[in-house]
């Protein structure tokens, strides 16, 4: 298990899934596992529209 030094306080956090400082509560600047909201939702959406387009062409 690596240590990561947090970037705003300079401590090191031992959680390697962490994606807040523990001691401060500042982003460690760490990608996510997870899609962000807003993208998941544009791809929704870009999927719904996909798919009403498909249905009415196939009428």
């Amino acid at each position: 298990m690596a240590e990561y030094i947090c970037p705003h306080c300079k401590k090191p956090v031992c959680d390697d899934d962490a994606l807040l400082c523990l001691f401060c509560g500042e982003s460690l600047n760490r990608p996510g596992k997870h899609i962000p909201r807003s993208r998941l939702l544009f791809i929704i959406i870009v999927l719904l529209l996909v798919l009403s387009l498909l249905f009415i062409f196939l009428r």
